[in-house]
């Protein structure tokens, strides 16, 4: 039967059906195009890449069920409503009409987010693996300064801070951070998520932090203590307010889930006083301890209140939420208690058995009591050393306790020179505790005190043996590891059993061709010192050797030395049998591999070689 003929551009087919360019898109919806990069943003529609573009290279394409998605959404009709006021309020203005302008901008339509969070991260554990990039942006804006030319607005930022610092305090309550980094960019973190069972980079400096939380590991950048220069052209802040517009309402709700998971009330109500003094890490922290404890003060107990909040309450009108939460903490916490700022190694209740990482982590700055003075960046370190079970004060108002304090076991500075110094404490520099942190043990003082070249700040998040190059002071730290731990180093790699078999070594890549023909020789050497010790003890047994025997015997070793294999031959069978069974794709892709292990071993003879060349420099320099 003959198929029925169907005009051209009466229907469609394939991917002319499935996909739409941006400005089919921004027609059909009927915005303008700023609006409609919001909404992808809100929404989280991204663009597609099909296979064959109906319309050319140079577009940009949507799939049509995202576009349907986005036409039925309710924030659309908002937005369309919103810019209608703005255009009464702009004809308002111009008419020199303030009180009808006024008047207008009371009647905005404002909208939340919180319905669209909801769609978005139907489980817990989808919010977690989203949560790289919203730490990061919301780091970035707690730093910046408010400029109304850009629309960062000082709300945005205190809110920015605020939920940044909620953060981090959950993650030093719960000693989840696993890895910090300090770099040219920021510093870097990463910690361990704790999964429940409920079914930018642009122009400031940065640190790098892990941490895991259920199970998801969560890494994020923070910029360092410095003030930000913002540029004037190079970065579109109105996509970056979008994103972070999304980012302030994600973090509420995972920073609710998370304090409630360890019976924290949320949000937390701070210390004024604290608050005032930019201590809001240890305003947490003292949170977090009266949130613990069991007692919960009456709200009707005028020994706690005062007599002015008890005359209030005769006259019929309660307190303030926040008053009676504020008199709850001070009447739990002393003023100035120094075990309170760090009440973070002590263990949370009605929480699930803790693992052993972090057991470990918990511990390794327990019996330590750690100052710091005013030139180190604070914030950072009040973040670290808790979350690893340490105690911690700075100089300044509101500390926990002053630099007197004969109990100090480490005072940090980041100076060329010491002027008053303490017996009982050792002064050190910041990168000490980081390169604690990611080596998991107490590391020797001498190469970190005052005014001595710190030792190289290694990447945690940089595998050395994967890289090929292992550099001399993590070789360092690993002999202190295993003298800490009471163990013995293995050779990277490389179990028992495959020592004694140098080819199968050298097919699998462990070691190179020159050990592997250095190996080879050595074990068949033993084999033939072996075998001639073995003969020899049997014609000791038979009688006395003559001397056709001994030319036999030589014969015999030469012809078995003779037929031992050579090693580079195998590998050279074995690499050119693996290439014939292979289809012409898959040997472009191994030998793109093989070009790819090549660059980084010439990578690291090159490290190899400026090593070396260090090292001689140093040595005619002490000559």
């Amino acid at each position: 039967m003959v198929k029925h003929y169907r005009p051209p551009g009466k229907k469609k087919e394939g991917n002319a059906a499935r996909y739409i360019t941006r400005s089919q898109a921004v027609k059909h919806l009927q915005v303008t195009l700023p609006l409609f990069r919001r909404l992808c943003i809100l929404k989280g529609v991204f663009p597609r890449e099909p296979k064959k573009k109906m319309k050319g290279n140079h577009h940009t394409y949507y799939h049509v069920k995202d576009i349907a998605f986005l036409q039925h959404e309710p924030l659309l009709e908002i937005f369309r409503d919103k810019r209608a006021y703005e255009k009464k309020i702009k004809k308002a203005e111009s008419k020199k009409n303030p009180d009808l302008a006024n008047r207008l901008r009371t009647r905005i339509p404002t909208y939340k987010l919180d319905r669209i969070i909801r769609e978005r991260y139907p489980k817990f554990v989808d919010a977690l693996r989203d949560l790289d990039d919203c730490l990061t942006m919301v780091h970035l804006f707690a730093t910046l300064p408010a400029l109304e030319r850009e629309k960062l607005e000082v709300e945005r930022i205190h809110n920015c801070r605020r939920l940044s610092h909620e953060w981090q305090a959950y993650i030093s309550r719960s000693h989840k951070l696993r890895k910090v980094f300090i770099s040219v960019k920021g510093i870097y973190y990463q910690h361990v998520e704790i999964i429940f069972v409920d079914g930018l980079y642009i122009f400031v400096l940065y640190v790098l932090f892990k941490a895991e939380v259920e199970g998801q590991k969560v890494t994020w950048l923070t910029p360092h203590a410095l003030q930000q220069v913002l540029p004037d052209d190079d970065v579109d802040f109105n996509v970056m307010l979008t994103f972070v517009e999304v980012y302030e309402t994600l973090l509420t709700f995972v920073n609710y889930h998370l304090y409630h998971s360890i019976n924290v009330k949320y949000p937390p109500i701070l210390d004024p006083g604290l608050e005032a003094l930019a201590a809001d890490l240890y305003a947490l922290s003292r949170y977090f301890d009266a949130s613990s404890r069991t007692p919960v003060v009456d709200p009707h107990d005028p020994s706690i209140f005062g007599s002015e909040q008890v005359e209030t309450q005769q006259k019929g009108t309660p307190p303030d939420e926040s008053e009676l939460r504020l008199a709850q903490l001070q009447h739990q916490l002393p003023s100035n208690e120094p075990g309170a700022l760090m009440r973070l190694v002590e263990d949370v209740t009605d929480e699930d058995e803790e693992d052993e990482d972090t057991v470990e982590c918990k511990k390794l700055f327990k019996d330590l009591k750690l100052f710091l003075s005013r030139e180190v960046p604070r914030e950072s370190l009040l973040f670290v050393i808790p979350a690893f079970g340490g105690v911690v004060s700075w100089e300044g108002e509101g500390a926990p306790f002053k630099e007197a304090d004969q109990s100090i076991t480490h005072q940090i500075v980041d100076r060329p020179t010491q002027g008053h110094i303490f017996l009982s404490r050792e002064y050190i520099q910041p990168q000490w505790v980081y390169d604690c942190v990611n080596a998991r043990i107490i590391l020797p003082t001498e190469s970190y005190m005052v005014g001595r070249v710190p030792p190289p700040h290694l990447s945690p998040f940089v595998d050395n043996d994967a890289e090929g190059y292992v550099p001399e002071y993590a070789e360092t730290i690993k002999r202190l590891q295993s003298a800490a731990r009471n163990e013995v180093l293995p050779l990277p790699g490389i179990g028992k059993e495959d020592l004694e078999d140098p080819q199968k070594l050298l097919v699998e890549g462990i070691i190179d061709r020159a050990e592997a023909n250095e190996a080879a020789e050595r074990k068949r050497k033993m084999i033939l010192e072996q075998n001639r010790y073995l003969d020899e003890l049997k014609m000791e047994v038979i009688g006395t050797t003559t001397s056709d025997d001994k030319q036999s015997i030589s014969k015999e070793m030469e012809a078995r030395e003779a037929s031992d294999p050579d090693i580079q031959r195998i590998v050279q069978d074995h690499a050119n049998m693996s290439k014939v069974v292979m289809s012409r794709n898959k040997r472009k892709l191994y030998e793109a591999m093989e070009i790819g292990k090549k660059r980084k071993q010439s990578h690291v003879d090159l490290l190899k070689e400026r090593k070396r060349k260090i090292a001689a420099a140093q040595k005619s320099v002490e000559s």
